[in-house]
């Protein structure tokens, strides 16, 4: 690596690195394999800097040294490789990186050294890497063939591949007022807000609170900066409803009041933090944004070299990590506020040779103050170039004409260091997210608030780039882009590489809008999003285009404003968490007897049991043929429950089906179809009366707790006056459904004190007793077409009761029931499957309950949808049976023989009938009722085959089975 010594300093002008190590305790860390030192309170990127460190990084397409350019979010260049193995994160700003004992970065780029990079042979052929290189030059064989290449010689680093041993979460926080940015501006609207009894949340991206005021030396309400800052902290911390979050940035505001945020852990002596990162979603009342103003670059031939710095970032390695950029610096500036970072500079001991300020006239004051320090200022100049092969070893500043459009009487300094300054342009990202409008102002060159929402108020630099920069604050900006030099080696996007030449060509090609622009260039879209490019780039494509930049608008900002860990947001929702699954009551029994759990919809399901030895379709075979010959026991504890009670229940559910439930008398069950407004159908399940103010809904499993909230909202918005409770009730009860020949045998030989009589307990009755000596309610009702009973026991009982059916069926060859099986099963009984046999458009008429909706009068949901033209078309898609001159496959299409559509439906379930092993299978297809006993051609991944319609059911056709 490129280093020249120690770069530390003192304040005061002693220059002894003992004085400044003094400090904070020193710290080793690495870089790119070489022992380095730090002290406490350093970031890597000025432990860098106070190491000589000057090549910090490559750039993305010409393979540049890069090196340290600024000092906060803004930075583009000095990216690294932060950590090792599944625990590194690539491309982190070493501005932001704290240093720890024992820390680790490399950088991706570089081959075979950072210093010497063979990749640079790149810069010498620029004239092809030019804006919109990818598709020009790729064209041919392909992309692909070229994207493995460009991305390993781009160097911003490898994700890691294995499981990330770090831990996040996920905060939720409500709020008054939220504050973005701890400087003082910020302070201050927090010491206001907690004076009103506000609650409020501060946020500052650095670990320390005031910002640039704790450390430029400039005076608050008559005290020093620092000590105000102090005393504004100490109040904050023992006012009652303050949270302040350091180490935390503002990611994206997203509207109604939601603002995220990331705040990160700082490992220590090269340990690994509880907590890495803490993802906030905080809703507030209103938004501060204090966010303060990032510095803008110059922009000239080669003004790209490492030791070419922000002059702000130059004096903030000086006063808070006493680190200088070089031993001989030249400043140039447009605006005052660099004036402080040369007379301090001067003042520990670095040789400041001049500053070159392009406006023509500055302040008598600062003149004079930069004459009692010889500090030459050389007025209407800018730096035209910079020299050097690697970092920087000199810099040309040329005088500008009357007109400013031409430079003469260029003068060379030789330097180690160039501190620049192009004026200030407010961070106003969040301020745009949250509906703020910005426009372009030619006093400020910057973008500045013009319109705020009224929750979101703009405060400090952030409103007023002027403001705080310097004691005499900045003024009349001057030229910030020579007009000297080859534009193709003046750099706008340091990160992307992208030059003056590229923005040119954009525009000869049309491009005239910036945000095209920005999407032809790459401009503003590399990981500083732009926050020291964008607006030079406004302001080149105005100068090309003829306009006020005003004019040209500008781009849009969108979260995050920085990047975020993607592990940041997905929090503790990864591995098993990352979508919950629920477990049956009997989970462990299953998977001990080979039950394959599988997830339906958030619940871990059995499909099927296997055997030894045996195919997943024998098993499927074997459990439905069991189940048609003997008995199965299934866990059906996922359907969901959901009491309804008072005494206007009974008309509160008859809104919801379109069968007629106020003919439904206590301990009897019926079976309903529930539609959207659409008239579409939403789910099915059945409605059991307990009591005449007392019933028990069922669902199928995924729509458990959406049929539950819709009940809900219905109930309270649409319904308030009805007196009704709706409570779901799914985890309280097990459901173990006992179903086949044997099953009435089988119940009763386990001790009950209900009467199992065909006469006592018919099909579709429900009956209260125990069993075991536990409560339980038994409906008579079968979705396999066989004798069945659902017993619903409490959860917790659930294993005593199976363990009983299961040791009281072995006898009769009972045998425990998955659900591929059940699903074979109900298919050759033509059930309905919501979500299988129909989509998005079926409504009832299509699965054959037209009739039963037509006849009931009373209005339910979705009732005035069903006449809709669409809704009672005759070729409408409508469920049929099939059978198949070979085995039919779900998801087949089908073709009428005089149909000339691309398909005429598909099937939706298919199979083997259980007993006699014809290929069997439900299809919905076009004005299919009429077509009962017509073939149809079945097309399945390029095979074809004919198959029959015909009426359903295929099995049992009287029901005579389940009424057993």
């Amino acid at each position: 690596m490129s280093a020249h010594g120690p770069y530390r300093v003192a304040r005061g002008g002693d220059s002894s690195v003992d004085a400044a190590l003094r400090r904070g305790s020193p710290l080793p860390f690495w870089f790119n394999g070489s022992a380095c030192t730090g002290v406490e309170g350093d970031t890597l990127a000025s432990a860098l800097l106070a190491n000589g460190v000057r090549i910090v990084a490559r750039s993305f397409k010409f393979h540049r040294p890069r090196g340290v350019f600024s000092c906060g979010v803004e930075e583009p260049s000095a990216l690294v490789q932060w950590g090792e193995g599944a625990g590194a994160t690539p491309s982190v700003r070493s501005t932001l990186i704290r240093l720890c004992a024992g820390l680790d970065a490399r950088v991706p780029s570089g081959w075979p050294s950072l210093d010497f990079d063979v990749g640079r042979v790149l810069d010498f052929t620029s004239p092809l890497w030019i804006a919109g290189f990818y598709n020009k030059l790729f064209k041919w064989p392909g992309w692909s063939l070229y994207e493995p290449v460009i991305r390993h010689l781009a160097g911003f680093g490898t994700a890691p591949t294995g499981a990330d041993p770090d831990r996040y979460e996920t905060r939720h926080a409500h709020c008054d007022v939220l504050i973005i940015g701890g400087g003082a501006a910020g302070l201050r609207a927090a010491w206001e807000a907690a004076a009103r009894g506000a609650r409020t949340i501060l946020v500052e991206q650095s670990s320390q609170l005031g910002g640039r005021a704790g450390w430029d030396g400039s005076r608050i309400d008559g005290q020093p900066g620092d000590a105000w800052v102090r005393g504004v902290r100490e109040t904050l911390a023992r006012a009652r409803d303050v949270r302040i979050l350091t180490d935390t940035f503002a990611a994206g505001h997203y509207g109604h009041g939601v603002t995220t945020l990331v705040e990160s852990a700082s490992p220590r002596e090269g340990a690994r933090p509880a907590i890495r990162e803490r993802y906030w979603i905080v809703r507030a009342r209103r938004l501060v944004i204090a966010t303060g103003a990032i510095e803008q670059p110059l922009i000239f031939c080669n003004n790209d070299r490492p030791g070419i710095m922000l002059a702000g970032a130059a004096h903030a390695y000086l006063r808070r990590h006493e680190v200088a950029i070089g031993r001989r610096v030249v400043v140039a500036t447009n605006n005052d506020s660099a004036y402080a970072t040369a007379r301090d500079l001067q003042a520990a001991g670095v040789e400041v040779l001049a500053i070159a300020d392009s406006r023509r006239t500055i302040d008598a004051a600062i003149q004079g103050q930069m004459g009692k320090l010889s500090i030459p200022v050389l007025t209407g100049s800018i730096p035209v170039d910079s020299h050097g092969f690697g970092a920087l070893s000199g810099v040309s500043i040329g005088r500008l004409s009357d007109e400013d459009r031409r430079v003469d009487e260029v003068r060379q300094f030789s330097c180690d260091a160039l501190a620049v300054s192009g004026g200030w342009n407010p961070s106003l990202a969040l301020f745009s997210q949250a509906g703020g409008k910005l426009s372009y102002r030619s006093e400020s060159r910057a973008l500045e608030p013009i319109d705020s929402p009224k929750d979101v108020s703009v405060v400090g630099a952030a409103a007023q780039p002027h403001a705080g920069t310097t004691s005499s604050g900045v003024t009349a900006i001057g030229v910030r882009i020579s007009p000297a030099g080859r534009s193709d080696r003046q750099w706008v996007d340091l990160r992307h590489d992208v030059t003056v030449a590229d923005l040119e060509l954009a525009i000869r090609e049309g491009y005239s809008s910036i945000e095209h622009v920005k999407r032809y260039t790459t401009v503003g879209m590399a990981n500083d999003q732009g926050k020291t490019s964008n607006i030079a780039a406004l302001e080149i494509v105005a100068r090309l285009r003829g306009l006020p930049v005003a004019q040209l608008g500008h781009t849009t900002p969108r979260p995050p404003v920085m990047p975020v860990t993607l592990g940041a947001i997905a929090g503790r929702a990864v591995g098993d968490q990352f979508a919950p699954s629920r477990q049956l009551p009997l989970h462990e029994w299953h998977v001990a007897h080979g039950g394959v759990m599988e997830d339906f919809g958030e619940w871990k399901r059995p499909t099927v049991y296997l055997l030894p030895g045996e195919s997943r379709a024998q098993a499927i075979a074997r459990e439905a043929r069991t189940v048609r010959t003997a008995a199965g026991l299934l866990d059906g504890s996922s359907l969901g429950k959901i009491e309804v009670r008072g005494p206007d229940a009974l008309a509160f559910l008859d809104r919801f089906y379109i069968n007629n439930l106020t003919t439904l008398q206590p301990g009897r069950v019926r079976y309903g179809i529930m539609l959207r407004e659409s008239g579409t159908i939403l789910d099915d399940g059945t409605v059991v009366m307990l009591a005449p103010d007392q019933f028990l809904v069922t669902t199928t499993s995924g729509n458990a707790g959406r049929i539950a909230n819709w009940l809900q909202e219905w109930r309270q918005c649409e319904w308030p006056q009805l007196r009704v409770a709706c409570t779901p009730v799914t985890d309280q009860w097990a459901v173990l459904s006992l179903t086949g020949p044997c099953a009435r045998e089988i119940l009763a030989s386990v001790p009950t004190d209900i009467d199992l009589s065909p006469e006592a307990f018919p099909h579709l009755g429900v009956r209260e007793g125990r069993v075991l000596g536990i409560p339980a309610r038994l409906y008579r009702v079968s979705f396999t077409g066989e004798l069945g009973y659902e017993i619903n026991v409490p959860a917790r009982s659930a294993p005593a009761v199976w363990e009983a059916l299961w040791n009281a069926g072995q006898s009769r060859g009972i045998q425990p029931l998955g659900i591929d099986a059940l699903m074979l099963l109900r298919m050759e009984k033509g059930f309905l499957h919501i979500g299988t046999d129909t989509d998005g458009t079926t409504v009832p008429d299509d699965v054959g309950w037209g009739n039963v909706a037509a006849a009931k009068a009373a209005d339910f949901v979705g009732k005035r949808s069903l006449p809709l033209p669409e809704h009672v078309r005759p070729d409408r898609l409508q469920l049929v049976g099939l059978v198949g001159a070979t085995d039919l496959a779900a998801g087949a299409h089908l073709r009428l023989a005089s149909s000339h559509a691309a398909t005429d439906g598909w099937i939706t379930s298919a199979g083997r009938a259980v007993l006699s092993g014809e290929p069997i299978g439900l299809a919905l297809l076009r004005g299919g009722r009429a077509l009962t006993g017509a073939s149809v051609t079945v097309h399945d991944e390029g095979r074809t085959s004919t198959a029959r319609i015909v009426g359903l059911p295929h099995f049992d056709s009287r029901g005579s089975r389940m009424h057993a």
